[in-house]
């Protein structure tokens, strides 16, 4: 069991990526806060996991909640070794000049600005521990942008980058952080992302983009954040693996 002994700490982790990743590291023998807006929701995916999954309510927004998630995962694994920071948001795809500013300031408080409230909580913990690893879910957004989101790629960018100046900086108290890009996956957020609804002739559009022909899932991204988090990865940080089928080729 490639996580037995550690304890991670997953937002958004009520559904789609985010469940995938608390399912998988779970499966490899971590015990696991979930942190959801949805709280029945990561209470009812705690409870399918198992004993060795919490859940907690918490908005990523809030610097408040952020620091109570911190302070659970430490108190239900006993020391904290993994943040991923996977909860998001998009606009619609629509013509940038058609984002109100209220669309425009969530995008980037769920997106961007969680990471400055978990860096806050999490950090002091990691570094008296002299450990631990950061794991950011960005984007192919932010390294091949589509028209129609504007403003969310520019989220995305902000977290690939943040990853690894991160980990510039967090290197020298042997804490880690890289990143994940994922390509547009079957989730909630599907039909935003595309603009128009998802049906079979509107993903074909979009499957086109794809040189491997498909969506990503969450037991794709769950696999990538596994070996990041892993020790087999004890060496890598500031990376940002496109989890992509080729997208940004």
């Amino acid at each position: 069991m490639r996580l037995k002994g550690k304890s991670a700490l997953i937002t958004g982790a009520a559904s789609g990526f985010g469940a995938g990743i608390a399912r998988r590291f779970a499966a490899e023998g971590a015990k696991i806060v979930l942190m959801d807006i949805n709280g029945p929701g990561a209470a009812e995916m705690a409870e399918a996991i198992g004993h060795d999954a919490i859940a907690i309510t918490g908005d990523v927004t809030s610097r408040t909640d952020t620091e109570a998630a911190v302070g659970r995962a430490v108190q239900h694994g006993g020391k904290l070794d993994i943040v991923v920071n996977n909860a998001g948001w998009t606009h619609r795809n629509k013509p940038l000049l058609e984002v109100t500013e209220d669309e425009f300031d969530r995008v980037y408080a769920i997106n961007v600005k969680s990471i400055y409230h978990m860096v806050n909580a999490a950090v002091p913990v990691l570094r008296a521990q002299k450990s631990g690893v950061i794991i950011n879910i960005g984007s192919t957004a932010g390294i091949r942008p589509r028209p129609g989101l504007t403003w969310y790629n520019g989220t995305k960018g902000a977290v690939n980058l943040l990853s690894r100046s991160l980990a510039a900086e967090l290197a020298p108290d042997h804490i880690r952080v890289n990143c994940i890009a994922p390509v547009m996956g079957a989730t909630g957020l599907l039909e935003a992302f595309m603009g128009v609804p998802d049906t079979a002739e509107n993903r074909a559009r979009f499957l086109a983009t794809i040189p491997l022909g498909r969506l990503s899932t969450p037991e794709d991204i769950a696999n990538a954040c596994l070996y990041l988090a892993s020790d087999e990865a004890e060496f890598i940080t500031g990376v940002i693996l496109e989890v992509d089928g080729g997208r940004t080729i």
